[in-house]
């Protein structure tokens, strides 16, 4: 299953000086393999796509960086959706 996450920190708790970006997540976690990470640095937010066995090895992946950041972890996908969700009646 591939996710897409976005991990954002303070200016104060930039990695910058203190091994950079890469301290962040866990490249070598356990059911995960890195796809893809782009930083939009100046404001202190990464984007990461990640394939993963399930939400735990997520979890796994961004453990180094939690205690600088926060995540938004979302289950994406390159199909789109065979069922159209229900229309929503008119009031």
């Amino acid at each position: 299953m591939l996710f897409h996450i976005t991990q954002t920190h303070s200016p104060e708790l930039c990695p910058r000086d203190a091994g950079g970006s890469k301290t962040l997540y866990d490249a070598k976690a356990a059911g995960v393999k890195l796809l893809a990470m782009y930083g939009a640095f100046a404001e202190h937010t990464i984007f990461y796509i990640v394939e993963a066995d399930d939400v735990s090895a997520v979890d796994r992946f961004l453990n180094p960086g939690w205690l600088r950041c926060t995540a938004k972890v979302t289950p994406v996908s390159s199909q789109p959706l065979t069922t159209p969700p229900p229309r929503r009646r008119a009031s």
